[in-house]
């Protein structure tokens, strides 16, 4: 699994995605969220494998275990490298999650990476607490969440920057700490709250960067795209 910066392709349709990789000359990391696949299904993650792509298939599943687990034994046949579950799902639902990765991993291949999500990087603190009704606060459940994921057996968490170091002394850091609501400096937030830029993220214990919008709605976005993994790769 590649360690580049992994690209959202928030777009509604596979054109559009291959219109959108059609001026970079290099194997990508790309994630394909649940807009996406919802329009195209697995053949979107079917061709972008075949054109070299790592493949991050962000579908967040939360479902009662049975479910989670039945449904990631027929998405570990489209050949991503990454999915993902809730968190909150529980670690009855996580443990489900692996076993169906696992059960549906051809013989001979490594199965996917799978992480878990914690809090949103659009969620608040104070969202947190009057919504969810979780009375601590957004680091302390982060790492929660991030403790229950590691003890399932799952291979690291979806987290903001800003958590990213206390969760690596937390579980170790070979677990993965892929961090989206990543900007430029200069950048448009939009509706991300927890965001920081690729050189913070490095600096700040992330593992693996999402970056979406600062790419994908640049003028040049391959441009954009060179100038964030040089940042990345800067504080390696």
């Amino acid at each position: 699994m590649k360690n580049s910066p992994i690209i959202a392709l928030d777009f509604a349709t596979a054109e559009n995605v291959y219109q959108f990789l059609s001026p970079f000359e290099k194997s990508l990391f790309v994630k394909v969220g649940m807009e996406l696949y919802l329009q195209e299904g697995p053949s979107i993650v079917y061709k972008l494998k075949e054109m070299g792509h790592d493949v991050f298939l962000d579908l967040k599943l939360h479902d009662i275990p049975n479910t989670v687990g039945q449904a990631m034994k027929g998405l570990a046949r489209l050949g991503a490298d990454l999915v993902n579950v809730h968190a909150a799902g529980g670690r009855d639902m996580m443990m489900a999650a692996l076993e169906g990765l696992e059960a549906g991993t051809s013989a001979g291949n490594s199965r996917p990476s799978i992480i878990g999500v914690t809090q949103l990087t659009s969620t608040s603190e104070k969202q947190m607490q009057e919504e969810q009704l979780i009375k601590t606060t957004i680091d302390e459940s982060v790492v929660h969440y991030a403790k229950l994921t590691h003890n399932a057996g799952l291979d690291g968490v979806v987290c903001s920057v800003l958590e990213a170091r206390a969760i690596s002394e937390a579980c170790g850091p070979k677990f993965l700490r892929v961090t989206p609501g990543i900007r430029l400096a200069e950048g448009d937030s939009h509706d991300q709250i927890r965001v920081a830029t690729p050189s913070n993220a490095r600096l700040l214990g992330s593992s693996h960067i999402v970056v979406g919008r600062a790419i994908t709605k640049a003028e040049s976005p391959v441009e954009a795209y060179e100038t964030i993994l040089k940042m990345w790769e800067e504080q390696a």
